[in-house]
């Protein structure tokens, strides 16, 4: 056992008609179901951020969505308000197999964001996959899901930089590309040695 899928956050707030959707991420879905008997293990990511977060442009006074604000652990985008904890944006896709092994959710806490299943955006508090993997003997990774840019590239290079063998499929996964971010996430997860299919 050593193979796992990681389907990173399919939920209904990064589809369309969610409250940050993605361009065509519902059009992953079905993919990601068909594929998941190949692997030892599959692992979900949840974003599950409390209201409120420190993350949300409505938080910060005179901010719009997709401006910037420099935190204590550096710049952060400004997104909508989602994947709000117990609310419907921020569950599964519908139509999304969620008998995975294990659930990772991550942005809970409300001062930081966390786009990587890894860490948070401090790049030192840890979600706990790693030691999962680790124990489970899982050391090579593909990753599919939403959105490439963000969490799917961030998720990518951490599990890279911590010796994994990852391959991200670019078919199942839907990019923001906000300013170029897409093409840019590319290059840095190539640079990581993460290997793009």
């Amino acid at each position: 056992m050593t193979h796992a899928l990681i389907v990173i956050d399919v939920q209904n707030d990064f589809c369309p008609g969610g409250a940050l959707a993605v361009p065509e991420g519902d059009e992953i879905v079905a993919p990601i179901n068909a594929m998941m008997d190949d692997f030892d293990a599959v692992i979900l990511t949840q974003d599950w951020h409390p209201a409120g977060h420190l993350s949300f442009a409505s938080s910060h006074a005179g901010k719009n969505p997709y401006d910037m604000a420099e935190m204590p652990y550096g710049p952060q985008v400004l997104w909508p308000d989602h994947c709000v904890q117990g609310t419907k944006g921020a569950a599964f896709h519908p139509d999304l197999r969620s008998d995975g092994d294990l659930i990772i959710r991550k942005g809970f806490r409300s001062d930081i964001d966390s786009y990587s299943a890894f860490f948070e955006n401090d790049q030192t508090t840890p979600t706990g996959l790693e030691g999962y993997l680790n124990t489970r003997g899982l050391r090579k990774l593909t990753m599919v899901g939403l959105a490439t840019d963000f969490c799917v590239h961030f998720s990518a290079v951490d599990a890279a930089r911590l010796g994994f063998d990852v391959a991200v499929r670019m078919d199942m996964c839907r990019a923001i590309d906000l300013d170029g971010s897409s093409a840019a996430a590319q290059t840095a997860m190539r640079d990581a040695g993460v290997t793009l299919t």
